[in-house]
């Protein structure tokens, strides 16, 4: 079967997206599949030093992506036009996957389906333009209808939707879409498990409780219920600690916080390699997810996947019915609080402090859920198995919707 991936950003470029397609185009070469891929310049994340994936990569010169608002349009749009310029002119693949990198390239794909006979399956990876409305970036109106009718054209006449989770999967429902070409597969840390978990050290062991937040820390992560919380602690005592890893507006934010209030339990260091991320993660107890309730299905936080892989538990401030807080809930890997209930997350994070056995337990299972469930192998293999023809399609629609009725319920208090 001849694939072919639509997605600004691929190898060597570090950007999520791109390190996903890139561990799923490695897995269906493996198994024998024909891939091609067509993407930007790599000029967004860091240089991914691995050898390049075996496929057949066409990358277009677009306008360099850039943080202000002017300059992502300008590469969106270069991308947009290139890659339907070059997906026209190229052999018919079987099969045409796009990604949501830049927003509306579902467009595109569409485009290839009904031109060239091509199966379009679309992986969403965020849900335009819901996210951009759900932060206040994007206003009820005219504009956002006409946007969200462009967005959701291309969803229907998809032949499969790739969704993260359950919550995106509600999400695309209440847009109208059919459920039965809903494929549910949520995303993976980047790394096997022949890797163990990082065993604490015993001065992790014996100092208070350590609480570590790794990456972006931007729009649709919840960050009052945090600052609220290192407020409450400061100063008690307990030495409980927080570990900012990385940027973003709310880690300026909360930065800011902290010296207006003269908190000295936080501690902030920069981005670090993809190769140091595992060890930054298990640098404390606990690691952190937050998300805010209004983009419940839009986006899909991936930060627990890393997490697990380090054998660490994940505290999640967020919404109950989101994918990361089901996920907590199927596997007993850590704990849910509500975005706003500081006086609930002060009560669990003393409650954890005083019993970390605990925290050690949930760790344990943590990691037992990413061997198997999350690491890049399996990860991989969920979503080549929505792309594959015939009676693989029907096995693993079957499957999603029988494991979405057998939720195994562990008690997050150990």
């Amino acid at each position: 079967m001849r694939i072919l991936f639509l997605n600004q950003f691929f190898w060597p470029d570090t950007a999520a997206t791109g390190q996903l397609l890139s561990d799923v185009a490695e897995y269906l070469v493996g198994s024998g599949e024909s891939v091609e891929v067509i993407c930007g310049s790599a000029n967004y994340g860091g240089a991914n030093t691995a050898p390049a994936p075996a496929v057949d990569i066409t990358r277009l010169q677009t306008a360099k992506f850039s943080a202000s608002i002017h300059g992502r349009i300008r590469s969106y749009v270069t991308f947009l036009g290139g890659s339907l310029w070059q997906g026209l002119r190229r052999p018919a693949p079987d099969v045409v996957v796009t990604l949501t990198t830049p927003p509306f390239i579902s467009l595109v794909g569409m485009a290839i389906q009904k031109i060239r006979g091509a199966k379009h399956v679309i992986w969403e990876m965020d849900v335009y333009p819901d996210i951009a409305l759900d932060l206040g970036m994007l206003k009820p109106g005219l504009t956002t209808r006409i946007l969200a009718w462009l967005a959701d054209l291309p969803r229907r006449h998809a032949d499969r939707v790739i969704v993260l989770g359950e919550c995106m999967r509600t999400r695309l429902l209440s847009h109208g879409l059919d459920g039965k070409r809903i494929f549910v597969s949520e995303n993976w840390a980047d790394c096997d498990a022949r890797l163990s978990p990082v065993e604490p050290p015993p001065a992790i062991r014996s100092a208070g409780l350590s609480i570590v937040y790794s990456g972006n820390f931007g729009r649709a992560h919840d960050v009052e219920t945090v600052a609220g919380a290192m407020a409450a602690l400061n100063g008690t005592g307990s030495g409980f600690q927080f570990i900012f890893g990385g940027g973003g507006s709310q880690q300026s934010w909360i930065r800011s916080f902290c010296e207006e209030h003269a908190l000295g339990n936080a501690q902030f260091l920069p981005y670090c390699e993809r190769d140091e991320l595992r060890a930054r993660l298990a640098s404390g107890d606990i690691g952190l997810v937050t998300q805010h309730a209004a983009s419940i299905g839009a986006v899909v936080p991936s930060k627990s996947y890393g997490i697990m892989a380090a054998g660490r538990p994940v505290l999640f401030i967020g919404p109950r019915q989101s994918t990361t807080a089901l996920m907590i809930e199927r596997y007993g890997c850590g704990w849910q609080v509500d975005c706003g209930d500081v006086d609930g997350l002060v009560s669990l994070l003393r409650r954890l402090n005083a019993n970390k056995e605990l925290v050690y337990a949930a760790g344990e299972r943590a990691y037992k859920a990413f061997v198997d469930h999350y690491q890049r192998s399996v990860g991989a293999a969920r979503v080549a198995a929505a792309l594959r023809e015939g009676a693989v399609w029907e096995t693993a629609s079957l499957l999603t919707s029988a494991n979405r009725g057998k939720r195994a319920r562990i008690p997050q208090n150990g």
